[in-house]
């Protein structure tokens, strides 16, 4: 496995700095990715609890999910883009010590503004994660790329969907702060293991923070492949957001259920973490389109069980979540692939801009989960998250497909 002492210094790939990701190191890369990002989902299933404990509102409980997000997406903006100018591994470590100590916070306080300032911060430093997968994108050679990438996003995305049922189990047994406190115990043990693990990563970019941040504006005007891919993963994770946010509610208030049955019910839903891999080697195989298709119809349909729900009940809810994880997983990786390729030197401010439309669609999507929920119950909410992906479909028949793939091919060219 590579060590800290050798450091990669690039501008575009090699197969020198292919040649230091190796098995071990794209493992650790996926598992790290996974229980960093989870720290992004460990309230949602649990806000029920939380906002008791903390005299929150019914109503303000899903400013815990939504804050976190909204702090993640000022992360991706804010501190993501550095990658591209500054040694990744000490970046990475610095933020990931700021998540360390918001996690003990959050796992000891009782003020419910002092939490969700807690869980703004929480999401700020999570971003750790998106300069993992940049990192490994430099490291891994051209033809294998999109399945490295791929295999560490089934990583990160099995930790999005395990983080759900692991604090519902959890909390159920032992309280809500508890499942904070392990998250800090845990989050310092992987940064552990990767601040002696990884290589280190000096970029050639040379520029001010400020004009980095500057080129932001600059690469979303001038790609719109990246702005097509940020507008489908934004639209398509509002809708995962807002069904996640409220599917918690609805199995408690309709069908009873404990958190340990939520905690269940979230597991299954991990099913859907499988379609990354699968992403990443379609698109390597050129089939990036038609797999993007298939993932905006599969996220479009999967809402058709639970608008018919007298019928279905708790199965049809399950077959949501398995069909919207697995569209929504399958494009995010897609996207991840084509802006990956546009321009090597920017990926970090790529994955930036993408990443903070994914996660402003999330925050948007769990800020109206308990609004919805409370005005119009389960079949408002499932009207609504469903209108997203056939948003998303919509503008990829009309303005993207083929022709956006195309241009930017030209571009990576």
């Amino acid at each position: 496995m590579s060590t800290p002492s050798r450091a990669v210094k690039t501008g575009g790939e090699s197969s020198q700095t292919a040649a230091n990701l190796t098995a071990g190191l794209v493992a650790l890369f996926a598992f790290s990715c996974g229980a960093i990002v989870a720290n992004l989902y460990y309230a949602q299933p649990i806000t029920e609890l939380i906002a008791p404990s903390l005299h929150l509102s019914n109503g303000a409980a899903s400013l815990i999910v939504s804050l976190t997000q909204i702090g993640y997406a000022l992360g991706l903006f804010f501190i993501v883009p550095l990658g591209d100018l500054v040694e990744n591994r000490k970046l990475m470590i610095a933020t990931a010590l700021v998540s360390i100590a918001s996690l003990a916070a959050a796992a000891v306080t009782h003020g419910a503004g002092a939490f969700l300032a807690l869980s703004l911060l929480i999401g700020f430093s999570s971003v750790a994660v998106q300069i993992l997968v940049p990192l490994a994108a430099h490291l891994a050679p051209d033809h294998a790329r999109g399945r490295i990438v791929g295999t560490i996003m089934g990583g990160l995305l099995l930790g999005i969907l395990l983080a759900r049922p692991i604090s519902s189990v959890v909390a159920g047994w032992f309280g809500w702060r508890v499942v904070f406190g392990s998250a800090a115990v845990l989050m310092t043990l992987v940064t552990g293991v990767l601040a002696l693990t990884i290589p280190r990563r000096q970029p050639e970019h040379r520029a001010t923070y400020f004009a980095l941040i500057g080129s932001l504006l600059h690469l979303a005007r001038t790609m719109p492949v990246l702005r097509h891919r940020a507008l489908y993963q934004g639209l398509m994770f509002a809708s995962f957001s807002l069904f996640w946010t409220a599917v918690p509610i609805e199995l408690t208030r309709h069908y009873g259920l404990s958190q340990g049955g939520i905690g269940l019910f979230a597991l299954v839903g991990a099913i859907g973490a499988t379609s990354a891999p699968i992403a990443g080697r379609l698109a390597d195989a050129g089939h990036s389109v038609r797999a993007t298709m298939v993932a905006l119809v599969v996220g479009a349909l999967a809402y058709a069980t639970t608008l018919v729900q007298s019928a279905t009940g708790v199965a049809g809810l399950v077959a949501t979540g398995v069909l919207l994880d697995f569209a929504v997983q399958m494009s995010m990786v897609l996207g991840q692939r084509e802006i990956y390729a546009l321009h090597a030197a920017s990926r970090n401010r790529l994955n930036a801009l993408y990443m903070t439309s994914i996660f402003v669609g999330g925050a948007i999507g769990s800020a109206m989960a308990s609004v919805l929920y409370e005005h119009g119950g389960w079949p408002l909410v499932a009207g609504v998250a469903a209108a997203f992906p056939l948003l998303a479909l919509a503008h990829f028949l009309i303005v993207g497909g083929p022709h956006a793939v195309k241009h930017a091919r030209g571009q990576a060219a």
